[in-house]
């Protein structure tokens, strides 16, 4: 069991290896597209300026005919092909300008919708990144809350919580977060929800506070074996300085046996902020995608966001339309992906989210 969290993503789906690829190739499409477009309108002005300068020099050959009088008829004649000609040819100039510059027009919409279609599909994969990464995390955190429950030295004080036991199971519990250091403090709670030991004494000066209150004791109490867990939602512990935790709870069981009858309660806290910050902080957005990277929960409440702001306070109005996850544009253009919580192993998740927002 994996003691930290480890900070590096795993590569991103569909062999997505630099974020700008794919806005860089939609960008140089564009400019071509537009330096043709350009070039387009360029030659078919040069072409009705030719025919402008044909029409001129026909009209002037028609004047000049009709002044020569009979011996300027058969001239006439030739003058008036010349200026039909050059009808025709603006005729076709104007035509093909309107074409050319139609279809470019039509290719550089293709080309940006095919380029959003490529940014958003890009986000949701960014975004199923991030909320992959905080599964396998807590799925670690449910496994060691149930192994930790099953101590000697928990069960033995939890089962009988003198003194010495006390000592023991609090010293016991001190070595442990030496170890694991994405824990704020590990509490060990009787049946009544008092709080008998913990890990930080000397930081957190909880033993003797009554926890009975919390979602998560209630919850933890009614396991129905030491196989069973809680997982609690991100929420500010004020017993531990108001900081942002996840707390994962066990029942401690006689013997420490699976079915044996519940004695106590172990809960642990997860350095939630810190831990959390630095997966979306690692996600790999572009600069130029002016992004902000969001864990949120199953109401939307924002949990975690690369920016800082808005956590635990903050909710993000997203659509889902039905889906685990897509990506759309709001009314103000801006671009907003989401991928629902996979789950992993035996964990299934919280129904949380990880969402991108890109600035449009």
């Amino acid at each position: 069991m994996s003691a930290a969290l480890g900070l590096k993503a795993k590569p991103i789906a569909n062999g997505i290896t630099a974020p700008d690829d794919d806005s860089d190739i939609s960008a140089l499409i564009n400019r071509l597209t537009a330096e043709v477009n350009q070039i387009a309108v360029d030659k078919t002005k040069s072409i009705q300026q030719i025919t402008n300068q044909m029409k001129m020099l026909a009209l002037n050959a028609l004047i000049e005919s009709s002044r020569a009088g009979v011996q300027g008829a058969g001239f006439a004649v030739v003058a008036q092909e010349v200026r039909g000609v050059g009808q025709q040819v603006e005729t076709i100039a104007r035509e093909l300008e309107t074409q050319l510059t139609k279809r470019t027009g039509d290719l550089v919409a293709s080309i940006e919708r095919m380029s959003q279609r490529s940014r958003g599909e890009r986000m949701v994969d960014l975004s199923l990144n991030a909320i992959e990464l905080i599964d396998r995390n807590l799925y670690e955190r449910t496994c060691d809350v149930r192994w930790w429950a099953t101590d000697s030295a928990v069960v033995d004080c939890a089962a009988s919580p003198g003194a010495p036991a006390v000592s023991h199971a609090s010293e016991r519990l001190a070595v442990i977060l030496g170890a694991y250091t994405v824990y704020l403090d590990l509490w060990l709670c009787d049946l009544d929800g008092n709080v008998i030991a913990n890990g930080r004494a000397d930081r957190f000066r909880v033993v003797g506070q009554n926890v009975a209150h919390t979602k998560w004791f209630r919850e933890a109490k009614s396991l129905r074996s030491g196989d069973d867990y809680v997982a609690g939602d991100v929420e500010n512990q004020p017993l531990l300085g108001n900081a942002q935790v996840a707390t994962y709870c066990a029942s401690v069981r006689a013997g420490g046996q699976a079915n044996g009858a519940p004695v106590g309660v172990l809960a642990i806290h997860f350095d939630w902020e810190a831990q959390a910050r630095a997966i979306v902080q690692g996600v790999r957005v572009g600069d130029s995608d002016k992004a902000r990277v969001l864990l949120v929960d199953s109401n939307f409440r924002v949990i975690a966001a690369s920016d800082g702001q808005g956590i635990l306070s903050e909710r993000i109005a997203l659509s889902l339309n039905g889906q685990r996850s897509g990506f759309y544009q709001d009314r103000s253009g801006t671009l907003v992906a989401f991928h629902a919580t996979p789950g992993y192993e035996t964990y299934r998740g919280l129904g949380w989210y990880g969402v991108i927002i890109c600035g449009a």
